[in-house]
């Protein structure tokens, strides 16, 4: 049996909620520690699965792991057992943790090579991992597909910097080959690098190991390899994608919420894309404020055509937060159209936002138009599951506004990406149970 969340929706919420630490960056930044043999300690690390098994997985290869409190914990990667990624353990974790190909670019680095099981994860689309195998292979790297075992082998031990030019700003790609270029011999040049918030972490974080990054925040770096990195300490920014997450669930069920320390500058054009919707948010100290709202209104462009709202690389706006955005503008007045460029399959969950009433028009895989009710007409609980994180999030929020009770089943789904969603709900009032 799996677990559900029952929600008995149609209730505003009111109070704080502070953001965790964002999984995306913890991802990139806790692999980097394999970078030294020196200490490294990171802090505000989300307790998320995702996360949990990539430590896990760490501790299993010989890196000394300590829990330093909640979320914050120290690495220590002196001794690497090599064996252990040919072994069937390393298979079935490895293989089921999409995170795990960020481990690569180190491993090469610093060992000259790395095994990898082919990865699964989030069925959105076929996330390519080509990126970051093509740019192995411009720093040098040769690497094999064993079929028998279900390995890439990878063989790096004379890594040499060269220009770049990635396929797609693709950013665990971006931030795989960073880490495998910081060690390498000479200068690397990669071009059409991502420059999402987090990869500047991470590229800040190796500067202070001692790894000669310039451009960081562009989408052209250049990396200068040195000898060996040390030791640092290192924050993780909060998580964008829930800070988004938040402002909707606001907006969409009429509360007042205060959403706490939010590294503003940093969440680039997320809060204008939400007040583009008519939600209502300021800015209190390093908070975003809510206030409750019956109403908010889609703008239309200045000609009046009918707003579009896309995803694109950053500072683009986040694939992540396009299926809140269409959730939120189901009880927005007017219409916009959702346009889902990055992956394919992500908007397929909609049928069950049907079911639960919302006016809502699949034009194809990739685009859908909402008709906003303007709170004329509520949803109604329905029974449904989660097919992704994000959607999963999404079908959340229309729980809590819609009348009546919501089973949402698969919410293993929404915990890959989300730590303790029910009970910090639960705290700002909602009607929601774990079965």
């Amino acid at each position: 049996m799996t677990n559900a969340f029952v929600i008995n929706g149609g209730k505003p919420l009111k109070g704080e909620i502070t953001p965790q630490g964002a999984k995306n960056e913890a991802l990139q930044v806790i692999s980097a520690v394999l970078l030294t043999e020196e200490k490294v300690t990171i802090s505000n690390i989300p307790d998320i699965k995702d996360v949990n098994k990539l430590i896990e997985l760490l501790g299993d290869m010989g890196v000394i792991v300590q829990r330093i409190n909640e979320h914050t914990y120290t690495f220590e990667a002196k001794d690497i057992n090599q064996d252990f990624f040919l072994s069937e353990a390393f298979k079935s974790k490895g293989g089921g943790l999409r995170g795990s190909i960020m481990i690569v670019g180190p491993l090469l680095a610093r060992f000259g090579k790395a095994s990898i099981p082919k990865p699964g994860g989030d069925k959105i689309g076929r996330r390519r991992l080509d990126t970051h195998f093509l740019g192995f292979e411009k720093l040098g790297a040769q690497f094999n597909y064993n079929p028998e075992n279900g390995f890439f082998n990878v063989d790096a031990s004379n890594l040499q910097g060269t220009y770049i030019l990635l396929d797609e700003a693709s950013v665990t790609g971006t931030a795989n080959v960073v880490m495998a270029a910081v060690l390498a011999k000479g200068t690397t040049t990669i071009y059409n690098a991502a420059c999402e918030p987090y990869l500047q972490q991470l590229c800040k974080m190796l500067s202070r190991m001692g790894a000669k990054i310039s451009g960081i925040g562009s989408n052209l770096l250049t990396i200068e390899g040195v000898e060996k990195l040390g030791g640092t300490e290192h924050r993780l920014l909060p998580d964008m994608i829930e800070i988004g997450s938040f402002i909707g669930l606001a907006a969409m069920t009429g509360s007042e919420i205060t959403i706490k320390d939010v590294q503003y500058k940093e969440l680039g054009m997320i809060p204008d894309v939400f007040r583009r919707l008519g939600i209502k948010l300021e800015l209190r100290g390093d908070d975003i404020f809510i206030p409750a709202q019956e109403h908010y209104e889609i703008e239309t462009f200045i000609d009046g055509s009918i707003m579009t709202i896309a995803d694109a690389p950053w500072p683009g706006f986040t694939p992540d937060l396009l299926s809140i955005v269409l959730v939120v503008a189901i009880q927005a007045k007017g219409s916009v159209l959702i346009h889902q460029k990055m992956f394919e399959s992500r908007l397929f969950f909609v049928d069950k936002l049907l079911d639960m009433g919302a006016q809502i028009i699949l034009c194809d895989p990739h685009r859908a138009t909402v008709i906003g009710l303007d709170n004329q007409v509520k949803l109604r609980g329905i029974s449904m599951t989660s097919p992704d994180i994000r959607a999963g999030v999404s079908l959340l929020i229309a729980a809590l506004s819609a009348q009546g009770q919501s089973t949402i089943y698969n919410i293993e789904q929404i915990e890959r990406g989300y730590q303790h969603i029910d009970t910090r709900l639960k705290a700002l009032g909602a009607d929601i149970t774990r079965i």
